[in-house]
């Protein structure tokens, strides 16, 4: 992706979040010299990987099959592990109208889905085997607003503003907006986005970026080599 359009990305991001009664903490408006500035105070925010996170999945076609996230905060797997203090993360996502986020699942990470405001949001899903591989022919449950849900494989759930879907691993989900775009809260155990994405396809979570202007703000995949 071209820096310039990712550049554009969030600024739309932040006017669409800001509609919707959100704020964006103030880490956010950092510059990169900002951001370097302040790296010894923010040493939670980087090793989380809090921030903006902008992504076409290495396909080069972020409006075909893409995301706007935002993450807000992010807790310690070795907290998880331990089984206490912050186990806990939280995200903004933008899908916009027929945008897919691709086939995927997680093997630590418990995600409530959640339909902010916008359009419908249309949640695909699918079972595991028992490896925990994509299962054509498997469903399983859900909860959707606390109240258990069986899916066949292949069902997509239709969720309106208001409503969510809690998913586990094992259960293998892709996401877009219908008939809009779509702001989504995403609630979960600790976020891992680097190892903890299993997708159906082989392609990559982040994008290639092409530095054709200098960035607005640095995005989460930028960390190491930035800072």
């Amino acid at each position: 992706m071209k820096r310039s359009r990712i550049n554009e990305i969030m600024a739309g991001a932040e006017e669409m979040v800001r509609q919707y009664g959100f704020v964006l903490p103030p880490f956010a408006n950092w510059s990169p010299e900002e951001f370097k500035a302040h790296k010894p105070i923010a040493g939670r925010v980087i090793e989380g990987r809090c921030g903006w996170d902008i992504t076409d999945y290495g396909q080069g076609r972020f409006d075909q099959m893409g995301l706007f996230l935002f993450t807000l905060r992010n807790g310690s797997l070795d907290d998880l592990q331990r089984g206490g203090g912050m186990c806990y993360a939280e995200k903004l996502l933008i899908s916009r109208q027929d945008q897919l986020s691709p086939m995927h699942t997680h093997v630590i990470k418990a995600e409530d889905i959640i339909n902010r405001g916008g359009a419908t949001l249309i949640v695909e899903l699918y079972g595991s085997d028992d490896a925990g591989n994509w299962a054509e022919d498997r469903g399983g449950v859900v909860r959707c607003d606390g109240i258990e849900r069986a899916y066949k494989p292949g069902d997509k759930l239709r969720l309106a503003p208001g409503e969510s879907v809690t998913l586990m691993p094992g259960d293998w989900h892709a996401f877009w907006g219908e008939g809009g775009d779509v702001l989504i809260g995403e609630v979960s155990t600790v976020n891992d986005d680097v190892t903890d994405n299993v997708f159906r396809e082989p392609i990559g979570r982040f994008a290639d970026i092409d530095e054709d202007v200098a960035p607005t703000h640095l995005l989460v995949s930028d960390y190491d080599k930035w800072l």
